[in-house]
């Protein structure tokens, strides 16, 4: 057996306390951030309005290409802000869906779709794509997020700031750049079959 008793009842004991939290947090949702709040239309707002500007706006004949590195930023920003909200870094007071304590509209929608039009922009005009994310990671970090933090949609805590989050949206791009120029390295130079 490879769980200890004393193992399987301090993971008993974290799985009920999760229960718990889960139950606060739709709680909470209700009282505070459901469909009857404003807050809760704004962010369905930044939910949905990208996805349907990426339909209209992306360039089909590069699409996967595209959506691969925007898939890569939505990976790494969640990954991220996870770890920033479990911690308590960073927290949002409103969500639209409440077992996610973290703003799916921003890591499943409104960051990524923005990387991706500026990436596709960038690959079609000739542009240099880390120069024009780096401005995309400013945009973020030190307008749009203090933004949302004077209507009080984040919270940050524990030391966080508007530089540490630009620092995130650094690496994070980083990431995403590099990622992306690997596969479509190994695309381009598939690996010779043996004879």
């Amino acid at each position: 057996m490879l769980i200890t008793k004393e193992q399987g009842k301090r993971l008993k004991e974290l799985l009920d306390v999760e229960e718990k939290l889960n139950t606060l947090w739709v709680d909470y949702w209700k009282d505070f951030s459901g469909f009857d709040t404003g807050p809760f239309w704004v962010i369905i707002l930044m939910l949905v309005a990208p996805l349907v500007l990426t339909y209209f706006k992306i360039d089909r004949t590069k699409a996967f290409h595209i959506g691969f590195y925007g898939f890569n930023i939505h990976t790494w920003f969640t990954y991220s802000d996870a770890i920033a909200t479990r911690t308590g870094h960073v927290y949002y007071p409103f969500q639209v869906i409440p077992v996610l304590p973290l703003n799916f509209a921003l890591d499943a929608s409104l960051v990524p779709v923005t990387f991706m039009l500026v990436y596709q922009w960038c690959i079609n005009h000739n542009k240099n794509v880390f120069l024009y994310g780096v401005l995309t990671c400013a945009f973020f970090a030190f307008f749009f997020k203090p933004v949302m933090a004077a209507w009080e949609f984040i919270k940050l805590d524990k030391g966080m700031n508007f530089f540490y989050l630009f620092l995130n949206y650094l690496g994070i791009l980083i990431m995403a750049i590099v990622i992306t120029k690997v596969f479509i390295y190994l695309k381009h130079h598939p690996k010779k079959k043996p004879a």
